[in-house]
């Protein structure tokens, strides 16, 4: 069994366990039980009524956070010519083709999303098992392969994120820091629901949101009630 120090413990206490509070009060409380130095992310478990296993009822998305993620993203982007013009004009941290790709087959992965533009899939292509398991081969679902590059740079670095439900149903997410207060905390939270309950699949049966927790890096888990935050996002 893990031990908690005493500022884990002392926060603990603040939380009742129990208890599914209701979409402000839960927020509010996660935020107070940060108990760490630094600060921390407050990041969101949403449990939903969904079998993984099927193809149609595997839900994955993006979203744009209102107040971003408070994380600075450092975005790669695979493309040439003008296109890696316009990539490196909007912010993008690394650019290349060929050689960016032969970097990356060297053991580079120093970046946290990974763009490209249509034309350069065949190259990005040979780094799957590079980039797959790290969660960064890009994607036309998510966005990550266009060739409008320029606002797909800008909407990840201004906090758009990426989501995939896992085997377990589950979807995690970071929603911000605790240093955005609980009102920011609220308004992300709630646009990340709402696009939830607009990926609904149509083969979905029952109760699509069962459970919805948030904390702080360091702090205790705090359960919502899935009722009360469905409905305020309606």
């Amino acid at each position: 069994m893990a031990k908690h120090g005493k500022n884990y413990k002392a926060a603990a206490d603040k939380v009742d366990r129990q208890q599914r509070y209701t979409f402000e009060e839960g927020v509010a409380v996660a935020v107070s039980t940060g108990c760490a130095k630094f600060d921390e992310t407050v990041d969101v478990a949403v449990r939903l009524g969904v079998d993984p296993r099927h193809a149609d009822q595997m839900v994955r998305g993006t979203v744009a956070l209102p107040h971003g993620t408070g994380k600075e993203v450092r975005v790669a982007v695979f493309a040439k010519g003008e296109k890696e013009k316009e990539a490196q004009d909007a912010g993008a941290d690394f650019v290349g083709a060929e050689d960016l790709a032969e970097k990356i087959q060297g053991g580079w992965t120093d970046f946290d999303r990974a763009i490209a533009t249509p034309d350069m899939m065949a190259v990005v292509g040979k780094l799957g098992r590079i980039l797959g398991p790290r969660g960064l081969m890009p994607n036309t679902k998510s966005g990550t392969v266009t060739f409008e590059l320029a606002k797909a740079v800008k909407e990840i670095k201004g906090g758009k994120i990426e989501f995939r439900v896992d085997k377990g149903g589950v979807v995690h997410a970071p929603i911000g820091k605790r240093s955005f207060g609980a009102e920011k905390i609220r308004e992300n939270l709630n646009s990340l629901v709402e696009t939830l309950l607009r990926l609904k699949p149509a083969t979905a049966k029952g109760t699509y949101i069962k459970g919805i927790s948030i904390a702080t890096t360091m702090g205790p888990g705090v359960k919502l009630d899935p009722a009360e935050v469905k409905a305020l996002v309606k």
